[in-house]
């Protein structure tokens, strides 16, 4: 049955699993690192793990690709830490609810067919749903974080297909591959650093096995997901990508109930169908259209 799915849906699908269920582990050690420090931590191991395993060929980089490269690693710092922040005050399901605007907006941007909006608005209303399924009272400033994490999610998905598309081109000063992304990946963790160094150290120093916790999650958060995304991006339309980001807060509900016991109401369940809906809707036209190979 896989065989049936194109390969760049495949390949969102797999990174979402895997950055939802990160994520839920990683909410689980914040009473020792606290968020800013776990998104420190995050970053930095997956920026070591992304540059010793491409080793990036920067030499002959044009200035546009080192803007596309600081860009995306802006995006990379803003979203993880406000999406972290947003975990510590808010439940996991209904951040990634928010989340999700983010990408929601750049599909609906870029969307010219009324099948794909059909799509987007059903994926919508299955949004405002599991946001709404939630019978406490939400922290506003999670809320908040959660609204700028969606901001730099955007920027990511326009950044991340911009220098994708860049090195289709295969121009001498553009970035081979995934190069850019490890290069994004250590301008996002330098970013961090300031913000969440004390933690993260203070953490490992009283529990060296934080820093193997980590490293596991960075792997699972960052440097498969963004891999996997980043690829993706160079075959497939931003407007699909956003799309099937849909499967988020369906995923992230999932995981916040196997690893931090969050119970699914009711309204959370409609709203997860509606999700998952308008995902297959989507892996439905994009195997309509036609789009050229990258080698």
């Amino acid at each position: 049955m896989l065989a049936l799915v194109p390969a760049p849906v495949l390949l969102v699908i797999v990174a979402i699993v895997s950055v939802q269920f990160g994520n839920a582990l990683a909410g689980s050690l914040f009473d020792s690192v606290g968020p800013l420090g776990a998104a420190a931590l995050r970053l930095s191991l997956a920026a070591l793990l992304l540059l010793a395993v491409l080793r990036p060929r920067v030499r002959q980089w044009h200035r546009r690709t080192w803007l596309g490269a600081l860009a995306l690693g802006l995006a990379l710092a803003g979203m993880n830490a406000l999406i972290y922040l947003a975990i510590d005050r808010i439940p996991l399901g209904v951040a990634v609810t928010i989340e999700l605007l983010g990408p929601l907006a750049v599909a609906i941007a870029g969307t010219r067919r009324a099948l794909d909006l059909l799509w987007v608005a059903l994926a919508g209303l299955g949004v405002a749903l599991l946001g709404l399924g939630d019978t406490g009272s939400l922290d506003v400033l999670g809320m908040v974080f959660a609204a700028g994490a969606a901001v730099f999610w955007a920027l990511y998905i326009v950044a991340s297909a911009r220098l994708g598309t860049a090195g289709v081109a295969r121009d001498t000063g553009s970035a081979r591959g995934v190069d850019a992304l490890a290069v994004a990946m250590a301008v996002g963790a330098l970013i961090m650093l300031p913000f969440g160094a004390v933690p993260a150290v203070t953490a490992i120093a009283i529990d060296p096995i934080v820093l193997a916790q980590f490293a596991g999650i960075a792997v699972l958060t960052s440097a498969l997901p963004y891999a996997l995304e980043f690829l993706a991006l160079r075959r497939m339309p931003q407007r699909i990508f956003g799309v099937l980001s849909s499967l988020g807060p369906a995923v992230a509900a999932l995981a916040g109930l196997l690893v931090l016991g969050q119970a699914l109401s009711a309204l959370q369940l409609a709203a997860i169908a509606a999700v998952i809906i308008a995902s297959a809707g989507a892996v439905v036209s994009r195997r309509r259209e036609v789009v050229p190979p990258v080698d």
